[in-house]
């Protein structure tokens, strides 16, 4: 278990916190990673695309010349897909495109993803933004500009911290989530991490008692 320093609103040192090695010095699996990731960018599409098959257009069903004699192809309605404005064949209809993801694997592809970051020195945890318990965006601001100067920045923030999250909310290049919300997909497409150090002990706290809840 290695810890990490954590920096008050100044940047200075404050204290620092432990990094439990299963959540933050595991194996990267980038093949489960992959599939988490996938399975969850899919559960996001709305699958609502319709289109019309010959019974839904409308139009007549009248046979729209005779069978003999045009040279012509027989054709039996002007619904039929070869026509202008008729229906379309195998065209996409609603569906969902959820896939089933054990909650164990979810949870793997995120410590995995984390120790990626914590190893490249990319995870850090900050006491609060804002001053006191008055918001302050350019406080947040400065504060990470020091500690993640990534062009991208993944803040966890707890549910209760208003503070921090009106501090951080109008930052360009900064995505806030709450410790319950972290996952995979964000903390790839973060350069930097940045835990308050209350969101870490809950998000700490809450993994365990999930793993533990899971092995009974």
């Amino acid at each position: 278990m290695s810890a990490i320093d954590v920096l008050d609103a100044t940047g200075k040192k404050s204290g620092s916190v432990d990094l439990p090695a299963d959540m933050f010095d595991v194996q990267t699996n980038v093949p489960l990673i992959h599939q988490v990731v996938v399975a969850q960018l899919a559960a996001a599409r709305q699958g609502t695309h319709k289109v019309k098959h010959r019974g839904e257009v409308s139009g007549s069903g009248r046979k729209p010349f005779k069978q003999k004699g045009t040279g012509r192809s027989r054709q039996g309605s002007i619904r039929a897909p070869e026509h202008r404005g008729g229906g379309v064949v195998h065209g996409p209809t609603p569906r969902s495109y959820a896939q089933r993801t054990p909650k164990k694997m979810i949870r793997q592809a995120l410590f995995g993803a984390l120790s990626d970051r914590a190893r490249a020195e990319r995870l850090h945890v900050v006491k609060n933004f804002g001053l006191g318990d008055t918001p302050s965006t350019k406080t947040a601001a400065s504060l990470l500009q020091a500690t993640a100067p990534g062009p991208k920045v993944l803040v966890v923030v707890g549910r209760e911290d208003e503070v921090g999250q009106k501090s951080v909310r109008n930052l360009p290049g900064v995505h806030a989530l709450h410790p319950d919300q972290l996952n995979a997909y964000d903390v790839l497409g973060s350069d930097d991490i940045v835990f308050t150090q209350g969101a870490f002990e809950e998000f700490v706290s809450g993994i365990a008692v999930t793993t533990e809840e899971a092995t009974k």
